[in-house]
């Protein structure tokens, strides 16, 4: 989650919502997102909900997590009522997930299946970094129900890792894919992050063959962003690290997207590659599409018919809360239909299907010509579609969109 929520109202002690929100339930998919906020170092360019064990405090234990989220899940449960409701999709985010035993996450899933029940073709993902998991915690991991997993790679290149403040072996990545796929997960993904500072070129190739040597059926590819507040961002301030360029960003995301589509796999997300519709990630196109899903987890955030509320961020706080048998939301907001339709935008021009064109006021309709002519995006069947041009220059295209 990112560093700084949205402002907000306080949201109600019990969690409830508004009739509003709960007239729509089982409409559209419903997800379930677990924010495991543990991390073994803090990576520098990091500004997720994270914490090393140094970093807790009192008050707040890993060993103790499971029950928390089983306890949020139950309220969850409660706070939706008894409408038929069973989860499309589950994903483990964090934070490293898999640094809580094998056990507390499938207990975790376990109770979401007993309170909500899950889809016949539930997809349920677990992030996870390579130096995060054996064999047999992905064994165990799968006979638990969990179909998909995504390593946080981010580079083949040491000296690119020892920058982001990664600690795993690059070797280690073709073993844990391997151990992934024997252990029987149905879809397999690599994270891979461009534009560190120091990155070259053929450091970026380097990874790319790497990453496509492991045979993964879905690839992410994020352009490095130093955010505020970070390590990083410290780094570069004071000159020790060069920023982000923005041409080189934008040759990197064009070599990846050449070798990613001659290996098979498509763009469905700016950032996004997959072998077919398929390996997608379900749980994430819920998000971009405006889904309805509860987030369980110390800053997680949730969103269900229009409302969108955020939890306490600290573990120690979000447990308390739980214990005491309240809800761990700080606060929400109930967006407007204007809200939704910017959202729309915002989010599904980003994505291949592209944006339905009715979804534009007046100055975005005007606005529509002047990008096709520039080649930033095609109309088709009343969709507005970015071209590759159009994906690097996505943020150009939304503020015409939304002038």
């Amino acid at each position: 989650m990112p560093s700084a929520p949205p402002p907000g109202v306080p949201a109600p002690a019990d969690g409830h919502l508004p009739r509003s929100a709960l007239a729509t339930l089982g409409r559209q998919p419903f997800g379930l997102y677990v924010h495991v906020p543990y991390c073994t170092v803090r990576c520098g360019y990091c500004d997720f909900n994270t914490y090393t064990a140094e970093e807790l405090g009192p008050g707040a234990s890993r060993a103790t997590y499971a029950e928390s989220a089983i306890a949020e899940i139950r309220l969850a449960r409660r706070v939706l009522g008894d409408v038929d409701l069973p989860v499309s999709t589950v994903f483990l985010g964090g934070g490293t997930p898999t640094l809580l035993p094998p056990a507390d996450l499938a207990s975790v899933l376990a109770a979401t299946a007993a309170e909500f029940g899950l889809a016949r073709d539930a997809e349920v993902t677990t992030e996870s970094n390579p130096d995060s998991v054996t064999r047999w915690d992905l064994e165990e991991l799968r006979s638990a129900g969990f179909t998909r997993i995504s390593f946080g790679m981010q580079s083949a290149v040491p000296r690119v890792l020892a920058t982001l403040d990664r600690t795993h072996d690059p070797l280690r990545v073709p073993a844990v894919v391997a151990w992934a796929r024997s252990a029987g997960f149905e879809h397999v993904s690599l994270d891979l992050i461009y534009g560190t500072p120091g990155e070259t070129v053929a450091d970026w190739e380097t990874s790319l063959d790497a990453a496509l040597a492991c045979r993964p059926d879905h690839v992410s590819a994020y352009a490095l962003i130093v955010e505020d507040g970070t390590a990083l961002a410290r780094r570069v301030r004071r000159g020790e690290l060069p920023a982000p360029d923005d041409d080189d960003l934008a040759d990197k995301y064009v070599l990846a997207d050449d070798r990613l589509v001659a290996a098979g796999l498509d763009w469905y997300e700016v950032s996004n590659w997959a072998q077919d519709e398929g390996a997608r990630c379900r749980h994430n196109v819920h998000y971009w599409t405006g889904a309805d899903w509860w987030g369980i987890g110390p800053g997680a955030h949730s969103h269900v018919g229009g409302v969108r509320w955020w939890n306490v961020r600290h573990p120690a706080a979000y447990a308390d809360r739980l214990a005491a048998a309240a809800s761990p939301a700080q606060a929400r907001e109930v967006l407007t239909d204007e809200e939704r339709r910017v959202e729309r935008v915002l989010l599904e021009i980003r994505l291949a299907s592209g944006l339905d064109a009715a979804v534009l006021d007046d100055a975005g309709r005007a606005a529509v010509g002047p990008l096709v002519d520039r080649e930033l995006v095609v109309r088709q069947d009343g969709r507005l579609l970015l071209t590759r041009r159009g994906r690097l220059l996505a943020d150009a295209v939304v503020r015409d969109l939304l002038p």
